[in-house]
């Protein structure tokens, strides 16, 4: 089944056909006291028009045949992270829950599969609000997942999706994620901390502001001694033209060319200083590093 941009962005791309075998592809990392391990939450199904129209046609069949990866459809994966530490057991997002697509939802079993149940949860901390990292916070009577937990997120993010004006201004296409959005964080809110760029939200956890994506799209370093890892979320959304030509403004970003200048921003950082990078959307449980290939960049998965 081939679906169209606006059937996802409406959060109506889920289809019993779309139901393939989940991705359950899991990296762990031990970085100093840090325990560190992503868990999956399924996958997307998205039609390729999402990130590719616009771009110029024949610099992307090229990276799109060198990277085996069709121009009609993409299923990425969805690779949450989660962090334990003596007392802490901290999730960066909360996946999509039951309600977005049914080749996605797979958290709560992915979690289990780690020996962790949703009480045991202390932190939730969000890079953003978009479906695949916000809706699963409620589960499908309207209840917390996470009861335990403080959930964290930016200032700057919070005050969009909270921000009645921005279901008019969002454009139609996302005008359900908006509505989505509010309502779930409203359900929460009792629940809510929230921190700005350059905060050290949690010992050894560094927020860093990477708009774009969303308006208060966060990613986090996490950090001990000389060793790193960052916690990208969109900010980096695929292991192929993010990569290969991340200049280039894509459709999935709310501000493509905010995102692509971020991008750059962010993949220089990480290969200058070789941090590790945990991608949402990236492969192989989303976890690698970052290196320099001329004048772009290449994705190396740590399994490979």
């Amino acid at each position: 089944m081939k679906l169209d941009r606006r059937q996802v962005l409406a959060g109506l791309g889920g289809c019993a056909a779309c139901a393939t075998p989940l991705y359950t592809v899991a990296q762990t990392l031990q970085l100093g006291s840090f325990d560190i391990t992503s868990v999956s939450d399924g996958h997307l199904v998205l039609p390729g028009s999402m990130f590719f129209d616009g771009l110029p046609q024949e610099p992307l069949q090229e990276i799109l045949s060198q990277n085996n990866i069709s121009p009609e459809q993409l299923e990425p994966p969805c690779n949450l992270t989660l962090l334990r530490q003596n007392d802490k057991t901290v999730l960066f997002d909360a996946g999509a829950g039951a309600g977005f697509m049914p080749s996605a939802g797979a958290l709560l079993d992915s979690l289990a599969a780690q020996g962790v149940a949703p009480e045991d949860i202390t932190h939730v901390v969000f890079t953003h609000a978009h479906p695949d990292h916000l809706w699963g916070i409620l589960d499908d009577f309207d209840d917390p997942v996470f009861p335990q937990a403080e959930l964290m997120i930016g200032a700057a993010e919070w005050a969009y999706w909270t921000d009645p004006d921005t279901v008019t201004t969002i454009g139609e296409a996302r005008a359900s994620f908006a509505v989505g959005a509010a309502r779930r964080l409203q359900a929460v809110e009792d629940q809510i901390s929230l921190f700005n760029s350059g905060d050290e939200i949690l010992p050894g956890v560094l927020a860093h502001g990477t708009p774009g994506h969303t308006p208060g799209h966060m990613s986090f370093e996490i950090r001990d001694g000389t060793q790193a890892v960052m916690v990208g979320g969109d900010a980096v959304g695929n292991h192929h033209v993010a990569f290969a030509r991340p200049d280039w403004p894509s459709g999935a970003d709310q501000d493509p060319d905010l995102g692509a200048a971020t991008r750059l921003r962010l993949l220089d950082h990480l290969a200058t200083d070789d941090i590790a990078l945990m991608g949402f959307h990236l492969p192989h449980g989303g976890l690698g590093r970052v290196t320099r290939d001329g004048a772009t960049y290449r994705f190396l998965p740590e399994d490979t």
